[in-house]
């Protein structure tokens, strides 16, 4: 019989295989006392622990084909750094001499504490670091308790699909190797580095999908349909015919749309489109060129300093900025200023006071740079010395009103007085815009634009302060829609405001990336999209199938409705007809 188990799908693709159900052991950690003379002895142990960890990890990455890429790699190149973080190290060997007790009672203490930082934070990319944090942690534990790490080899796992509570980056790069058709997992989330790896090599994959183990055995022949995250058991022949066709659909689907790879964005009646990707490090843009050689319309920059637990200097900001640039070769780089704050906070502050009772309300953004200029001060730097070696653009996120602005727009200025006393190159024109993420922003979209170069909407923080809810909240993230009245409007007021001054205003958000969204945008007067690499293609699609003159009237009769159910199901309907016509 049949059973279908649903997740969430975080690789589209569909695979039929059988199944291979990949089951590690886990020790329990118990707790003993160490005494105080063997307090030196216990804490070789676990460092010993610490380096076998870093060996396996190294024996995994030379394992895999010499010609991966290294944005991929760099996963693993994740979980190395975290080994040799001190949050690891100094936590867990204090525990060991404060509480004398053994190093896997110590590491599961620290690992708490982390896990607790990052549960804490409001944004939800970072939120799910805590999952990098509890991959390396059982390595290490696995060294401690001497339990083997093993993947089957090629034979057993060629075109299978494999079934697991959860599994590391690096475990989904040896799997990849070892030819699996796809996997599903038990727990972890959409924006976890596995699932995001799995994205970028392209396994059809789902997690979440809650006791997979126990209803599924290996030998069963499954079917994974990464686009609705569901997973079928057992399907019937008619259900295989249908799966087996859509795989087809499928192939020559990728097929087309890699054919637009470096193809102008440019609506049938003519209308050029800007189309940009988002990146969190420089090594994304590897990502990014494979679908197209475009240029970023948001690095987050605050990536740089939560993975160094601490604020870089100016010298290691400006060389990672300059690694970005020249890896676009010559394609415009818009970095915005970093966006911490009590929700996503840096190790070296995190114990410097209490956890603000509402982190998206508090102290974050540009409120927190400046609040400590001295820190902010050398991001300026060196994204105006970076600017003058290419195509440079600053964005500043969190901005409320014009008061806020000028006071930017006054240290700005000051910073270059700075540079040019120091003789330091730097470019003195450089575009500065701001992130409109904020109601207040947008309502007075009109002011910000006569002082700016550009805008960008922001539409993740703006929809929940629109709508008063946590978007990562399940108890009202049901309310999280970006198609309320109210949000549309004021998307609608900033992309008007930027057409009166004449300035590109581009929007950002995930309702950028959501070809649910992309026709509705553009009949909005939308022209600048910045999205996520693996979408481009589809939204450009979408983009040179359209025609404006006629979806723009059909958009402003949509927005006129005052009901979210109304412009959904309108919009729905749009849409369905459009791709119908498209097909034909």
């Amino acid at each position: 019989m049949s059973i279908l188990i649903n997740g969430i799908g975080v690789s589209s693709g569909i695979a039929i295989g059988e199944a291979y159900v990949y089951s590690r052991e886990q020790k329990e950690i118990s707790k003993y006392k160490v005494p105080a003379a063997q307090h030196k002895k216990e804490i070789r142990r676990f460092k010993k622990a610490l380096s076998n960890a870093s060996e396996q990890l190294h024996e995994i990455k030379n394992k895999i084909a010499a010609d991966t890429p290294a944005d991929i790699l760099a996963f693993i190149d994740t979980h190395l750094l975290m080994l040799e973080d001190p949050t690891f190290d100094e936590g867990t060997v204090s525990n060991i001499k404060a509480l004398s007790c053994n190093a896997e009672w110590a590491l599961n203490l620290q690992s708490k504490r982390l896990v607790k930082v990052f549960d804490e934070m409001d944004d939800p990319y970072l939120r799910t670091r805590k999952d990098d944090v509890l991959h390396v942690v059982r390595r290490i534990q696995n060294c401690l308790t001497d339990t083997p790490d093993h993947i089957p080899d090629a034979r057993q796992l060629k075109g299978r699909i494999i079934i697991a509570d959860d599994l590391t980056p690096a475990d989904t790069l040896m799997l990849q190797h070892q030819k699996i058709a796809g996997f599903v997992t038990e727990f972890g989330g959409p924006l976890s580095h596995t699932a995001i790896l799995s994205k970028n090599i392209g396994i059809p994959a789902i997690v979440g999908a809650h006791q997979a183990r126990q209803l599924i055995k290996t030998g069963e022949t499954l079917i994974i349909d990464g686009r609705q995250g569901m997973l079928i058991n057992s399907p019937d022949k008619r259900s295989l015919k249908h799966y087996r066709a859509l795989r087809k659909e499928e192939i020559a689907r990728k097929a087309l749309l890699h054919e637009l790879k470096n193809v102008p964005a440019v609506t049938r009646d003519g209308k050029a489109i800007t189309l940009y990707g988002n990146i969190n490090r420089p090594e994304d843009i590897r990502a990014l060129r494979k679908f197209d050689e475009t240029g970023v319309g948001l690095y987050r920059t605050e990536m740089l300093f939560i993975e160094k637990n601490g604020w870089p200097d100016e010298e290691t900001q400006f060389k990672t900025y300059k690694r970005a640039l020249f890896r676009l070769k010559d394609k415009p780089l818009t970095i915005r200023t970093i966006d911490l704050g009590a929700d996503k906070e840096i190790q070296d502050t995190i114990d410097q006071g209490p956890m603000a009772h509402n982190p998206a309300m508090g102290l974050r953004a540009i409120r927190r740079c400046m609040k400590e200029p001295e820190l902010f001060i050398p991001q300026l730097r060196a994204i105006l010395r970076v600017a003058a070696l290419g195509p440079v653009r600053m964005m500043i996120p969190m901005l409320t009103n014009v008061e806020e602005l000028q006071q930017v727009l006054n240290l700005i200025e000051k910073t270059k007085q700075q540079l040019r006393a120091q003789k330091i190159r730097f470019d003195e024109n450089l575009q500065v815009g701001a992130m409109i993420e904020v109601p207040a922003a947008a309502l007075s979209a009109d002011a910000f634009a006569k002082q700016l170069d550009f805008l960008s909407i922001g539409t993740n923080d703006l929809i929940q302060y629109t709508l008063a809810l946590d978007r990562i909240d399940d108890e009202v993230n049901y309310l999280y829609n970006p198609l309320n009245p109210a949000v549309l409007k004021l998307i609608q007021m900033t992309i008007d405001a930027g057409k009166h001054a004449h300035i590109p205003v581009s929007l950002c958000g995930e309702m950028a990336s959501n070809t649910q969204y992309t026709r509705l945008l553009l009949g909005m007067g939308l022209e600048y999209f910045s999205v996520q690499a693996n979408t481009l293609l589809e939204v450009k699609h979408i983009i040179n199938h359209s025609k404006l003159s006629r979806l723009r009237p059909q958009i402003k009769k949509i927005l006129d409705h005052h009901s979210t159910i109304e412009i959904e199901a309108k919009l729905n309907r749009l849409n369905q007809h459009e791709s119908d016509k498209t097909a034909n």
